[in-house]
């Protein structure tokens, strides 16, 4: 065997704790059918416990690529790994819980989980359009069979079917691209890609080809992202999946889908300025502005189609379509700032996205509804609920000092000091409009009156899992100096930038 590989594989342990876990919950589901439930969630958890662990000492290691230049080893990638495992094992810890899937046999979802990690984590490492579409294809099939993990009920095999059709074409007008980008450049690693499009190689009569390649590589990334107009599948699929899997869908693939894109983006088809910090993209292909568009169509589309949702789930399937459209802002800027901003999106997004699904799945636990009328009168039954949901609207609405203020605020700040304060008061105006429908929500718990007065009692498990979604929404400020080093630190995302 090649030394390198060896060596490579010392720098590896992370996915390779998640594939023995995998392997490992398959075993424990078959050897202990009596307490299959606990053996395969202890497996789990181990699986990821060990995996984050194994992901931090590599934020030391100096950057470089992996296995052959096909997997990149830099503080970005390690960035993504320790964000995806950990949204990952909150998943893992909130399915027991759930009444959609806790009495069902979980061994299968289980592996299931731990194999889409293990494909987001490959995902948001690629360097290589091969092990990018390789990779992607296995968070695509895994998830397909999470949405519909309920066999027996129409909704969930009906989203997983419509998640499938759209996943299907989205793959493969991607992989067109990829196609045309290799007939372009004759290389399938981004750096290499750079290299021939910066020479001059694929420029003049082949500008055109490199757009069309550009913007079929941005549909596969839009998909995985729900950006629009690459969204229909979104809020059939979110609305029809077990809870647990929408409130995964809404976080890990979109953050793998956001690390991808600018990693292909940034390292294969722009060049670092004479300033430091910023990019210029390849003149022959004006990527930027088809990004831009995205934004703008994505964050008001999500928002409009919002305002009129009466059910939870897909009411949260467009807020994250919007949340989506406010992130792309970050890429289109083309500077460490906008990459920065990414990061703390993603990370005050994570809690406070996660947080209001787990409210959702509590809900949904004592009133087998995810209808929005059935929560009137929720404050009477359940405070600690509807003060939780609450603090979550506020905080996706973007109201200080909660998390998600800090999130648009670098966001839009990144956009001003681009020269595009216009972009950025298209952003604002989209967070008014996202005002109103998360304030129907507050308004219902609170206000509205309900004639079942029945109270909803919350078990131990979930009420830990609530708070710990809470404690860093409300209070992120306080550790907002360590945040900003480790997004500084983890934004250099390319060799030799």
């Amino acid at each position: 065997m090649n030394p390198q590989i060896l060596l490579d594989l010392k720098k590896f342990y992370p996915e390779l704790a998640l594939s023995v876990a995998l392997l490992c919950v398959v075993i424990g589901d078959l050897a202990f059918p009596r307490f299959h439930k606990k053996t395969t969630f202890l497996i789990a958890a181990l699986g990821l416990a060990l995996a984050f662990l194994a992901s931090l000492p590599l934020f030391q290691e100096p950057s470089g690529t992996l296995f052959f230049g096909v997997l990149a080893l830099d503080p970005a990638a390690v960035f993504f790994k320790c964000f995806l495992i950990l949204t990952s094992f909150l998943i893992l810890l909130a399915t027991p819980g759930s009444v959609e899937l806790g009495q069902r046999r979980l061994g299968e979802f289980y592996s299931l989980l731990l194999g889409v990690t293990l494909g987001l984590l490959l995902l948001a490492a690629s360097e290589d359009m091969l092990m990018l579409y390789l990779s992607l294809e296995m968070v695509s099939i895994g998830s397909y069979i999470m949405v519909g993990y309920l066999k027996n009920d129409r909704q969930s095999n009906e989203a997983a079917l419509k998640y499938l059709l759209f996943g299907a074409v989205s793959s493969g007008c991607m992989l067109y691209g990829f196609t045309l980008f290799y007939g372009l450049t004759g290389t399938t690693k981004l750096m290499g890609m750079r290299e021939v499009l910066a020479s001059g190689g694929a420029a003049g009569d082949n500008a055109v080809m490199l757009l069309i390649a550009s913007t079929a590589v941005l549909a596969g990334f839009g998909f995985k992202t729900a950006a629009v107009p690459f969204h229909f599948w979104c809020p059939d699929v979110y609305t029809g999946a077990p809870t647990p899997v929408t409130a995964f869908l809404s976080v890990a693939p979109k953050a793998a889908g956001f690390a991808i894109l600018v990693r292909f983006f940034f390292t294969g088809l722009a060049l670092p300025s004479a300033h430091t910090g910023s990019w210029t993209p390849l003149s022959s292909i004006d990527w930027r502005l088809l990004i831009l568009v995205l934004s703008i169509l994505t964050m008001t589309l999500g928002n409009i189609a919002a305002l009129r949702q009466e059910n939870m789930k897909r009411l949260l399937a467009y807020s994250s379509i919007a949340h989506a459209g406010y992130i792309l802002m970050g890429v289109v800027v083309l500077t460490s700032q906008g990459i920065q901003s990414i990061l703390i999106y993603l990370i005050t997004y994570l809690f406070m996205n996660l947080g209001a699904f787990l409210v959702v799945i509590e809900i949904y636990n004592r009133t087998g509804s995810f209808d929005l009328k059935d929560y009137r009168g929720l404050y009477r039954r359940s405070p600690f609920l509807s003060i939780s949901m609450t603090i979550f609207m506020l905080s996706l609405m973007g109201i200080p000092p909660l998390a998600g203020f800090f999130g648009k605020l670098y966001v839009f700040g990144a956009a001003v000091n681009a020269n595009l304060a216009w972009f950025a008061v298209v952003g604002a105006l989209n967070s008014v409009i996202a005002v109103y429908y998360y304030a129907r929500v507050i308004k219902t718990m609170i206000i509205e009156a309900q004639e079942d007065m029945t109270r909803i009692a919350t078990p131990w498990a979930g009420l830990i899992l609530v708070w710990f979604m809470l404690l860093p929404t409300v209070g992120l400020m306080l550790f907002w100096s360590q945040i900003q080093q480790l997004t500084l630190a983890s934004m250099k995302l390319f060799l030799g930038n």
